[in-house]
């Protein structure tokens, strides 16, 4: 395999702190570089201690941080919610029920339609400097629409999500129970062998603590690996039920008590924020100070939807939790990379150490701490995804 040397970085984000080359939580080295072999890198350091390579890269100065990991998305869907969202801007309430119009119009869509969609917004999100998205089904809520939105999303990333149990269907609106059973048999049946997770929807007016339980215990039947959203509109039992289930992720966590805290502290469930859903529905900020200094691991994710968070841009997330969720920078970052990582239980993402997969973001800054000092601004000015340069 060639080697690849990238010389000249001016900060790079390895996430491994060291005392004597990087310290601090996101492991900083100045003057750096760094040797990628294959789809790998091999060997970080200074560029003055960088060993000779097959090629090189003058990276002229820049900032390079691993790819955001986005842990949290709804991807697959078709039609538009402007109305919505100019009607909530104008002072009326956010509610889940708005899901709804998503499914009605996605599953009027047709195959096509729906991976365009996918690969518009996964072109869109990686040319923010996103390498590793996870997405859900979900608007779908028919065995047949559940199986085809997960079947579209495998084509597209490896992060797939069965959320069969959004909100209860339509058809089964005087029936709730009747949809439970239907999203733990057959409607999981069908949906399984497309995904590696389960989520569920904890919350007034879509399901109870009892119902995302037979969910969640269904899909860990089959081998689904649990996800929850949790305790994002009101107080409620999501964040304990993921932490006694095991889950990878908590998401939201807007509303929590002391004992939601301590739970998450004594777990390894990681607490993901979506600050693009606070944004863009005006409800209050998650406490991630709340959340770190109690020992919380914590990742920052886009939620990109149509409904409560359509961004796709990470750096925007990580802007607003310094911003408005009293995060410092260094937090925000990781979170945003090797904390995603944690959310999707990988090892090999999310950093830049040797062994890991060469998903380099470069910024046209000389510290990451530009992505929350110029929010707003195109600071993504290159991105290599394994190794090759996308």
């Amino acid at each position: 395999m060639r080697t690849t040397l990238v010389r000249n970085i001016a900060t790079l984000v390895t996430n491994d702190p060291d005392p004597d080359r990087g310290p601090g939580p996101l492991g900083l080295v100045q003057d750096a570089a760094l040797v990628i072999e294959g789809d790998r890198i091999a060997w970080t350091g200074r560029t003055a201690d960088a060993p000779a390579t097959d090629d090189a890269v003058d990276a002229q100065g820049r900032t390079v941080l691993p790819g955001f990991v986005d842990s949290h998305s709804h991807l697959v869907f078709a039609g538009d919610r402007t109305q919505e969202f100019n009607a909530r801007m104008s002072g009326q309430a956010y509610a889940a029920g708005g899901i709804r119009t998503t499914v009605a119009a996605t599953r009027a869509a047709s195959d096509e339609v729906l991976g365009a969609n996918v690969a518009r917004y996964l072109a869109e999100a990686l040319r923010q400097g996103t390498t590793t998205l996870e997405t859900k089904s979900g608007y779908g809520l028919t065995v047949a629409d559940e199986a085809r939105a997960l079947r579209v999303a495998a084509e597209h990333t490896d992060e797939v999500t069965y959320l069969g149990a959004h909100i209860v269907a339509p058809e089964y609106a005087d029936d709730p129970a009747g949809y439970v059973d239907l999203v733990t048999g057959e409607m999981l049946d069908a949906c399984a062998p497309y995904a590696r997770w389960i989520d569920v929807f904890c919350e007034k007016g879509a399901f109870d603590g009892d119902q995302a339980r037979a969910v969640l215990t269904a899909g860990k039947a089959k081998g689904l690996l649990p996800r929850v959203h949790a305790n994002q509109l009101t107080y409620g039992p999501g964040v304990q039920l993921a932490v006694e289930l095991e889950a990878a992720s908590a998401d939201h966590c807007t509303h929590l008590t002391d004992a939601d805290v301590d739970a998450l502290a004594n777990s390894a469930t990681v607490a993901t924020l979506l600050p693009g859903a606070e944004f863009s529905t005006r409800a209050p900020w998650p406490d991630a100070r709340r959340l770190l200094d109690a020992g919380v691991t914590v990742a920052l994710s886009t939620d990109c939807n149509p409904g409560s968070s359509f961004t796709s841009s990470m750096p925007f997330c990580v802007a607003l939790a310094v911003r408005d969720m009293k995060m410092t920078p260094d937090e925000a970052i990781w979170s945003a990379t090797a904390g995603g990582a944690a959310a999707l239980r990988r090892t090999d993402i999310g950093r830049l150490t040797p062994g890991a997969r060469a998903d380099l973001a470069f910024l046209d800054a000389p510290s990451p701490v530009h992505l929350a000092y110029r929010p707003g601004v195109p600071l993504v000015s290159e991105v290599w995804r394994a190794g090759r340069r996308v």
